[in-house]
């Protein structure tokens, strides 16, 4: 993934090409005093009334210094001025008070160390220099600088999220003239403002894009970061690039009655994924980010956080924040070590402060479980919540016994919600089975027993569910699986059985209980798998398909999109209430309902993956009780939108039959083959 901001190194205000503040007199004006200075002072570069504080934590170092480049020009190697010298506090800490530092100012940590001496980044940096890396300065940068539109805005309830994930880097962008530009550059996070509208018409409620913290190497998923604070900068637009993208973001502020933005004020990494956060909310979706605390690396460089204090490269437990244990190619941080816990905590806490993020993915933990992170992980949930009370966290955690993840502690690690792949598999499985033909066994069963699965007992719906996701089709991974409907008919991802079978699992997922996620292209019938490569043209989304190449897609996105708004309209699709009442192996049906309890506004869902359609209302299936149900939902109509072979309900059906399937009445439907059917006494909230 190459971008502007990690090409050839730059020689302006980097290592030996930095003009240092050694022009200034230093003695007089850049003395390290301990004003501002205390236990309590934050870590990094903070600006407060005359200047700005630096704080780092390096325990073994000998000498730690400041170098904070004024001037532009070629000068020697940064000298060891005493002047620049950092005050260590007795306990590893190493700070300073710095006059006249301004927002934008640059600088970095000179280490001396017992095995080395030399640069390195602030671990707490907000922001980086995009000439460079990894041999680049970090910037001082303002919490506060960013005018925020978003104060009315109110997190949903996590029962009632919809999450789409996605990759910044290869997800969308296009030039003035429509084109597409993937496959010339990575995209960048204002490029996704472009799809803001989308994501609010299809009916999501929440993005979740990959990790966005600045990593090594040309392409990632994200998952190697090792500036934990500071943006990908290969996300961002640099200043002289920013005149269209200035366009987009006011349009969608104007359009919600806001103030318009300056150049200036979305100029860099951090102002830049702040517009983004700050018109989702004004859309109505929140962002959940995606964040690693299992690992960080790998491919270190001198300048990272990797032997930060300089000590000898004997074994990975003298690198300050790691142990000699790996995990996904990079080293698990040392939760031993109150430090480095902090360090984590103090990063969720800037996510939620400074980005406003909603909520936050937590990678792998079970990594930091089975690495000694048990109780980090409840300090980590703890802290979070009380900071934000209403910011959702979830656990990608695959313990044995995953009720621990989001059972409070001590007997859990306190999380929200925890990952599940039941639904997932055992959804994927019946799929792969109908594709043997309408002979074929296929087992509903264990379908009926996911939706079960709850992780918190009684009353609350902790799973987070998911049929696509960006592990599970990586075109890089090894235990990859096909998209939804290539695995529905291998041989033709465009056939009616595979068209109908997508709809049916889109159905499942999204009146399922838990929280769904979909991955992008999911919601429109992509095939293909992906890469963060944009090097793979062939591998990215195919927008144009949707946009009137592939009316397949179409199709299916709309039926994707009323799926979402028809969750968000029915209170029993998001609440606690689950009976699954029919299960016909044979007959290839399941049928279940959802309702709110002590209120009721019962839900009755219907799937059949079978072949062959139950016609003129052949096939009884039980109701909670008498009286009109409205077909709220068929999912063969968006076959061919609109379908002119449409078989259904006419809109609805009474109940007045005997009882049945363990309720009190029943009523004969018309089931299509390949379906998904929603009934409801009432057509929603809106």
């Amino acid at each position: 993934m190459s971008g502007p901001g990690k090409g050839p190194r730059s020689t302006r205000l980097s290592g030996r090409g930095a003009s240092l503040s050694t022009d200034l007199p230093i003695g007089a004006a850049m003395t390290a005093s301990q004003q501002s200075i205390d236990s309590h002072t934050p870590l990094g570069a903070n600006l407060v009334p005359g200047g700005a504080t630096f704080r780092t934590w390096a325990p073994a170092a000998r000498e730690v210094y400041l170098a904070l480049p004024r001037l532009a020009g070629d000068q020697p190697d940064f000298p060891k001025d005493p002047d620049a010298l950092l005050v260590e506090d007795g306990n590893g800490y190493w700070g300073g008070f710095f006059p006249g530092v301004e927002d934008g100012d640059l600088y970095r940590f000179y280490v001396v160390g017992e095995g080395s001496e030399g640069f390195k980044r602030d671990p707490y940096a907000r922001e980086l220099e995009m000439d460079g890396y990894p041999d680049c300065n970090c910037i001082v940068r303002s919490p506060a600088d960013y005018p925020w539109h978003d104060a009315g805005y109110r997190t949903p309830d996590f029962s009632g999220l919809i999450v789409y994930q996605f990759h910044i880097g290869v997800f969308y962008a296009r030039d003035a003239d429509g084109r597409d530009i993937r496959p010339h550059r990575v995209c960048k996070i204002l490029d996704v403002v472009d799809r803001i509208e989308y994501f609010a018409d299809l009916g999501i409620s929440a993005v979740m894009p990959l990790p966005f913290q600045e990593f090594q190497g040309e392409n990632s998923l994200g998952y190697n970061g090792t500036d934990l604070f500071s943006p990908e900068m290969d996300y961002s637009v640099r200043a002289a690039d920013l005149a269209p993208y200035l366009e987009r973001v006011n349009r969608l502020l104007t359009a919600k009655g806001c103030a318009a933005l300056t150049a200036a004020q979305i100029t860099g990494q951090v102002n830049q994924f702040k517009a983004f956060i700050d018109l989702c909310h004004l859309y109505g979706i929140a962002v959940i980010t995606d964040v690693v605390y299992n690992h960080a690396g790998g491919g270190f460089d001198d300048q990272s956080i990797y032997f930060f204090d300089r000590q000898p490269a004997t074994t990975n437990n003298n690198s300050l924040y790691f142990t000699d244990q790996g995990h996904a190619g990079g080293l698990i941080f040392a939760y031993w070590k109150q430090e480095v816990c902090q360090f984590l905590i103090d990063n969720g806490k800037a996510l939620l402060q400074e980005y406003h993020v909603d909520g936050l993915r937590y990678d792998q933990v079970t990594v930091i479980a089975e690495s000694g992170g048990w109780f980090f992980a409840q300090d980590l949930t703890g802290t979070l919540r009380f900071i934000k009370p209403d910011a959702v966290q979830i656990a990608e955690y695959w313990g044995s016994e995953r009720w621990k993840g989001v059972a409070a502690p001590p007997y859990g690690m306190g999380f929200d919600l925890g990952y599940s792949d039941t639904l997932r598999d055992n959804v994927r499985k019946v799929i792969s089975d109908t594709t043997g033909g309408w002979q074929a066994p296929v087992n509903l069963d264990p379908v009926r027993d996911a939706l079960y699965l709850t992780y918190r007992d009684p009353g609350r719906w902790s799973v987070f569910q998911c049929l696509e996701n960006h592990d599970l089709l990586d075109v890089n991974h090894g235990d990859r699986q096909p998209r939804i409907a290539a695995l529905a008919d291998p041989s033709n991802s465009r056939s009616w059985y595979a068209r109908s079978r997508a709809k049916v699992a889109a159905g499942l997922l999204l009146t399922a209980p838990g929280v769904p996620m979909i991955f992008m292209g999911q919601e429109f019938l992509e095939d293909k798998y992906w890469t963060d490569w944009t090097g793979r043209p062939e591998l990215l989304i195919w927008w144009d398909g949707l946009e009137g190449a592939d009316k397949a897609m179409a199709d299916q996105h709309r039926c994707t999109r009323d799926l979402m708004w028809l969750r968000r309209r029915h209170p029993a699709l998001r609440s606690d209430g689950l009976n699954v009442f029919h299960v016909h192996n044979q007959n290839r049906v399941l049928a279940f309902q959802r309702w709110v309890p002590g209120v009721g506004r019962d839900v009755v869902i219907v799937a059949s993956f079978n072949e062959r359609t139950f016609y003129n209302r052949s096939y009884r299936i039980g109701f909670p009780c008498g009286g009109q149900w409205r077909e709220v939902f068929n999912s063969d109509v968006y076959d061919q939108w609109v379908n002119p072979n449409v078989q259904g309900n006419g809109g609805g059906v009474t109940a007045d039959g005997p009882a049945w399937d363990g309720l009190p009445t029943s009523a004969a439907i018309t089931l299509p083959a390949n379906s998904i059917l929603v009934f409801a006494r009432d057509t929603g909230d809106f």
